[in-house]
């Protein structure tokens, strides 16, 4: 008999990543094969059209001319005064909604998202997202005790499906006090959608209607990591003034990431920036999440922060960020938009893409579809509900052919 030395919530964990699974399958090929017979569109980071990880180089340069102090030190708890103020003003741009704000400095974005289930949501609760989701969230849930429950992303003319979000939080709301909604927008992944004007118009109308029921309260969290690769700066940023003079009892949470904007995956640092009407609902806010932070990570990556305010303090610094960064949001773009082309002139039913790392293609055997495409030297990553292309990470003479190969193959084993 096997013993377990685990407490009861942590017996039987095991972490099982398809990505990183397909990316270990793409290496073996790359091995046998050559790099340049191989396609790897699993990798969630730029790579350039040399197949090269890609930094943005005025990034590199100031990263690497920091004083030592600003590297080794201890950063405060709540993250370093100045970082704060440059990430929420990052984050809103010109679209500050009115209300409260504070800021705390997280491990990336995805830290931000922990303290956000774990100081929102009560233990037992039901935490809602789309169909179409990151995975991570769901671990996040379970190892704190939450479940992640969907609602079908898109409706049958693949527009945001309204109707099936207000359902599932009138389901909800009839079972809990509270409800904590994820919602990744622009560029979400896995699919590349970006929520319209309406549509927020549409999902906030829903909430205000639950607001207005004595002792309910909700979270809705905006997961913004891909934003800085979604569009024009400006217009990526303007839904969110729609989140101006909601009810007390609606908290707004925006979880800002230098991974993918700053082209640091590995030094995990970010921030979750809370907004309400209410004073005492953000000194609450602040207080919490400090303490989380003490209690999990004890603080963050002080050189990351240092790094993102050097950049911004200097406005040619910032310039040459701003067009270096455009650069590489131009390559990912065409790539994406390739793939789409090629998509509709085949007729591959592939999700609607409009910014961003990935873009999907719905499978009801996606892990067969994927092993089909290893015929071809295609690895790609396979999602419960479809297959997920990174156009991040595959050079755009690559692009080429890739949707009529997946088709073949959705056909071969559909």
């Amino acid at each position: 008999m096997l013993v377990s030395m685990a407490a009861s919530h942590s017996v039987g964990k095991i972490a099982k990543d398809v990505i990183f699974g397909a990316s270990a399958a793409c290496k073996e090929a790359v091995n046998k094969h050559g790099s340049e017979k191989v396609t790897n569109a699993t990798i969630g980071a730029i790579m350039d059209d040399t197949g090269e990880l890609a930094c943005i180089p005025i990034v590199e340069k100031v990263l690497r001319t920091l004083p030592t102090n600003d590297l080794i030190s201890y950063a405060p708890i709540s993250g370093i005064p100045e970082y704060l103020d440059m990430a929420t003003e990052l984050t809103f741009g010109n679209h500050r909604p009115d209300g409260y704000t504070s800021a705390v400095a997280t491990a990336g974005g995805t830290g931000g998202i922990h303290h956000t289930i774990w100081n929102y949501t009560e233990m037992g609760d039901s935490v809602l997202t789309s169909d179409w989701f990151w995975g991570t969230y769901n671990m996040l849930c379970r190892e704190s005790g939450r479940k992640l429950v969907t609602y079908p992303l898109f409706d049958d003319k693949q527009n945001f499906n309204t109707a099936a979000f207000a359902v599932k939080v009138d389901e909800l709301m009839a079972k809990q006090d509270s409800l904590l909604i994820i919602i990744n927008t622009p560029a979400h992944n896995p699919t590349g959608y970006s929520l319209s004007d309406s549509d927020w118009s549409n999902v906030l109308d829903v909430c205000r209607k639950h607001a207005k029921t004595p002792g309910k309260k909700l979270t809705i969290m905006v997961d913004i990591a891909y934003i800085d690769y979604a569009g024009e700066k400006d217009e990526t940023r303007k839904f969110m003034e729609q989140f101006t003079n909601l009810p007390d009892n609606i908290l707004t949470i925006f979880t800002f990431s230098m991974s993918k904007g700053y082209t640091v995956y590995g030094q995990r640092c970010g921030a979750m920036i809370g907004l309400s009407s209410s004073q005492e609902v953000i000194t609450e806010f602040a207080a919490i999440n400090k303490y989380t932070s003490r209690a999990t990570w004890s603080n963050v990556n002080h050189g990351a922060m240092a790094l993102l305010v050097a950049i911004n303090k200097d406005k040619n610094l910032q310039q040459q960020f701003e067009f270096e960064r455009d650069a590489l949001y131009q390559m990912i773009r065409r790539r994406g938009s390739k793939f789409m082309q090629e998509a509709r002139d085949c007729q591959l039913n592939a999700l609607p893409y409009k910014a961003g790392f990935f873009l999907s293609i719905p499978a009801r055997d996606s892990a067969a579809v994927c092993n089909k495409l290893h015929e071809d030297l295609i690895f790609a990553v396979p999602l419960k509900a479809g297959v997920r292309i990174a156009v991040c990470s595959v050079p755009l003479k690559k692009i080429t052919g890739i949707a009529q190969k997946l088709l073949k193959a959705l056909k071969a084993v559909e």
